[in-house]
Order: C-alpha cells, then sequence, then structure tokens
C-alpha cells in the first residue's frame, strides 16, 4: 500500500512536468572521453581556467587489460545508486525501425527528466545514428551521461544469448566506430565506459580493448525488464536487489523493454524513500579505491 501511494503521488507530479520534458537542456561544457577529440576550448574561458576533468576510470587490470566495473562502495552512510539503461540497436535492424518498431524510448526519459534522475545511457552507435536528435538531446544534458554500448551489439564472445559475434581482430574498431557516431550526431562528451553487448566478455576480449582507454562497466541488479510486460514485478526485482553503490541495469528500448518507463514511476520514490541517492556511473567509479 505505502509503495502504491507514492506511485499515485508520483504519477500526479509526472502529469505538470511531461509536458516540459521533451527540450533538451543546456549543453554541458565537459571534456570529451579519451577516445573522441579533445574539445577545442571557449573563446569566452579565462586563460588562467584549469582544463576540465578527465572523466573517471579504473586503472588497468593485470598485464593491462581493460578493468571492469561492477559496483561502487557498500557504504551504509552514502546510499547511491546508478541507474543504466541500455540503448540496443543492431546494424541490421534498419528495416525494422523503418517499418515502426520503436528501438527508443523517450518517454522513459521524459519521466527520468520529470523525477530528475541522473542517469547513464549506454548507447549503441547504430541507435545514434537512428535517432540522433534524441543520442544529442541526451548527451547534451547534464542529467544524464552517453557510454559506449559497442556500434552493432554484436557479442564480443562466441556464446552470447544467440548475438552475432564480432571477431578479436576487430573489437576494438567497433568500440572506436560507436564513439565516431556519437561525435557524428553531436554528443559533445561520451564517456570512456563500454557496456559489453549481452554483458558476455573474457579474458580475450578484455585484452582486445585494452588500447581504448575504456573501463569496463558490467552491474550488480539485473532489472529484468527485458520482453517484460509486468512494470511491478520488474519494480519489485530491482528494489529487492539494489544495495549502497550498486549499478541497475534496464533498457531503453519500447519494443523489448515496454514495461520499464512505468517500473521507474515505482522505483524511484520507493527508494528515495529508503534514503537512496541516485548518481551516474562516473560519480560511483570516481568514489570507488583506484
Amino acid at each position: 500500500m505505502i509503495v502504491l501511494v507514492r506511485r499515485i503521488a508520483a504519477v500526479c507530479a509526472l502529469g505538470a512536468a511531461l509536458s516540459a520534458c521533451g527540450a533538451p537542456e543546456t549543453a554541458r561544457t565537459a571534456s570529451r572521453a579519451a577516445p573522441a577529440a579533445p574539445a577545442s576550448p571557449s573563446p569566452a574561458s579565462s586563460p588562467a581556467s584549469a582544463a576540465p576533468a578527465r572523466p573517471p576510470t579504473l586503472a588497468p587490470g593485470p598485464g593491462g587489460v581493460t578493468p571492469v566495473f561492477r559496483n561502487g562502495p557498500r557504504t551504509p552512510g552514502d546510499k547511491t545508486v546508478a541507474l543504466t539503461f541500455d540503448a540496443d540497436m543492431t546494424a541490421g535492424q534498419g528495416p525494422r525501425a523503418a517499418a515502426g518498431e520503436r528501438f527508443d524510448n523517450p518517454r522513459l526519459i521524459a519521466t527520468l527528466r520529470a523525477l530528475r534522475v541522473p542517469a547513464t545511457v549506454f548507447m549503441t552507435g547504430r541507435w545514434a545514428e537512428e535517432y540522433p536528435v534524441q543520442a544529442r538531446a541526451i548527451g547534451r544534458d547534464p542529467l544524464f551521461e552517453v557510454a559506449n554500448h559497442s556500434y552493432s551489439h554484436y557479442a564480443y564472445t562466441e556464446d552470447c544469448y544467440g548475438l552475432p559475434a564480432v571477431g578479436e581482430e576487430l573489437m576494438r574498431a567497433d568500440v572506436e566506430r560507436a564513439y565516431a557516431a556519437f561525435r557524428a550526431v553531436g554528443v559533445p562528451d561520451a564517456r570512456p565506459y563500454f557496456r559489453f553487448p549481452g554483458g558476455c566478455y573474457d579474458r580475450r576480449a578484455l585484452r582486445a580493448l585494452a588500447g581504448t582507454g575504456v573501463t569496463a562497466v558490467q552491474w550488480d541488479v539485473v532489472g529484468g525488464d527485458a520482453f517484460a510486460t509486468d512494470a511491478d514485478a520488474v519494480a519489485r526485482q530491482v528494489l529487492d536487489g539494489v544495495r549502497p553503490g550498486s549499478v541497475v541495469v534496464l533498457h531503453c528500448t519500447t519494443s523489448a523493454a515496454p514495461a520499464t518507463e512505468r517500473a521507474i514511476r515505482t522505483i524511484v520514490p520507493e527508494l528515495r524513500h529508503r534514503g537512496f541517492r541516485f548518481v551516474k556511473v562516473s560519480e560511483l567509479i570516481s568514489a570507488a579505491p583506484h
């Protein structure tokens, strides 16, 4: 009953706020991630101004392999949680999008804005190309940060939920192609964070991406929203799993995750009632031991 009352209150608040959430907010002036070209200095900036800090990353693992991040510090007195959303689309799904299938979820992004929830969106390069206006708006909104989810959402291991696989010799190029797609549509500072399609990786993949400078970002809470239609079940799964420092994986694809936006309307007020503070992945990584 408590969750239901909070959910009704959140929906009422959204009714007034959603209409103002479609427009992108002012662009950030943070520096680009390592795979992107450095941003040009603003003519109005003071010569004495310090350059913006590079987004935090983890140190390479043994042998220089790509580091893997799963969750932030488990600090009871600082109950942070990062909501992350995978914007999936493969290189071959263009005809389905042209036929009307929605691989985006603008209402979810509007709800996050209305509730003032920071989040990290892991985009594929193909998604950014299909929805350039949305990708640019998300990337320029200080509430969000854009991270890399590959170009085509092909797997980096041979056995990963039936996804076609990327050869080891093409893995680095696939990551760099996604960053190039972000730059082409106007995302100003995609972060040096990479999420393996399907979450599947092995040491071979970590070695292949070592030269990109990214930190691989996994999760410790599975939202279970992929192909789910029961928003309450998704909300329960998230609420049951979250601990201080958690990274929650959800999706930003209407056709493949139709219940996510409704689940967020329950998840957010309940976690705030429990004392949690929503942060981006970059803040969790910044607080992690280096």
